[in-house]
Order: C-alpha cells, then sequence, then structure tokens
C-alpha cells in the first residue's frame, strides 16, 4: 500500500471505524455534557479538533526530540499532560475573547478538555502506533473530525427529542444514555469497513 493509501486509512479509521467516543469510549464528559445543542457541540468540536491537532504534532516532537533522546520516556503521559493543558488554557483565552457567547455556553467543559482523555489518548495512540510526523497530524485531526461528528449528531438527536413523546422516566439523561448507546452499536457497524 501507498503512502497516501494508507494516510486515507487512518484519516477515515480515526473518524469513524476508532470513533474515540463510540467505539473507543473516550471523552465521554463533554460528550454528554455540551451536547444539549448543536451551536456548543459544534463550538465544543472545533475547540477539541484545534487542541487535538496541535497536542499531536507538538507532543509527537516532544516524544522524539526530548523525551527519547534523554532517556525520560517514562515521563510521557506527565508531559503530554502539561502540553495539553498548556494549549487548552491558549484556546480558552482565544474563545473567550473572540466569542464570549461561546465561552459562556461551554463554561466547565472548556478547561475540561486538558483532562479529556480523548485528547490524551490520541497523543499516546500515535506514539504508540510508531506513527510520522504527518501521519500523526491527520490521526489527530481525524480523531477530532470523529469526535466533532458524534458530539454534533447526538446533538441534534437530543434537540429532537426535547420535543418527543417520551415517557416520564426516560426523560432527560436516561434517554441521552440510551441514544448514546444506540449511536455505539450504528458505529460498530463501520468496524468490517477496513481490513
Amino acid at each position: 500500500m501507498d503512502y497516501l493509501g494508507k494516510i486515507f486509512i487512518i484519516l477515515l479509521s480515526s473518524i469513524l471505524i476508532n470513533n474515540f467516543i463510540l467505539s473507543r469510549f473516550l471523552g465521554i464528559c463533554p460528550f454528554l455534557g455540551v451536547s444539549q445543542k448543536i451551536s456548543t457541540a459544534v463550538g465544543m468540536g472545533a475547540a477539541v479538533t484545534f487542541v487535538m491537532a496541535l497536542a499531536s504534532v507538538i507532543t509527537y516532537l516532544a516524544h522524539y526530540f526530548l523525551l527519547e533522546p534523554l532517556g525520560m520516556e517514562y515521563m510521557q503521559t506527565l508531559a503530554f499532560i502539561l502540553i495539553i493543558a498548556a494549549l487548552v488554557q491558549f484556546v480558552e483565552m482565544v474563545i473567550q475573547k473572540t466569542s464570549p457567547s461561546l465561552y459562556q455556553a461551554l463554561g466547565v467543559y472548556l478547561p475540561l478538555i486538558t483532562t479529556n482523555c480523548a485528547v490524551l489518548g490520541v497523543a499516546i495512540l500515535n506514539i504508540n502506533e510508531k506513527y510520522d510526523l504527518f501521519q500523526t497530524l491527520i490521526n489527530g485531526i481525524g480523531g477530532a473530525l470523529g469526535f466533532t461528528l458524534a458530539i454534533v449528531l447526538f446533538a441534534g438527536i437530543r434537540e429532537r427529542l426535547e420535543t418527543a413523546d417520551i415517557p416520564e422516566p426516560f426523560k432527560g439523561f436516561p434517554i441521552a444514555m440510551i441514544t448514546a448507546g444506540l449511536m455505539s452499536v450504528a458505529f460498530l457497524g463501520f468496524q468490517g469497513l477496513i481490513k
């Protein structure tokens, strides 16, 4: 398989087949917390996309040009968390200045990108899979696009459920969990897409 074919497979796989939320079950906190409205879901998806893509590249560089030469690979998780935290602080400041309404809508979930295990997961996965720098960037972008796809689809369904006739015991969080489970089952249908 040629290099471009491998890039396409990494991208498609990270968006659909190995979706961080619906297949790997990483990043559930913002998925459930910020998915009441499509507008906030899109904003969160954009923030996560920026952080995940940039974190993928910076953690790759930190691992191969700092941690590995110094023999400090055991510090990988701590170093990656610090890098992600710094990026999230930057994104938070930018969103607060450029879109105060989105900043208010995202609330506590914006700083929670720091502890979003999907962002840390993609950084560690890139190192474990031994991707080169470009593949790392593509996997980070693909993972973030998969995150955005899942959260926006879920927000759209939750908006429609607000007006649906749902039995009282299932209203709110219970129907959201059932919906998330059904979405996860639907995304498992992509498992045989690439061998």
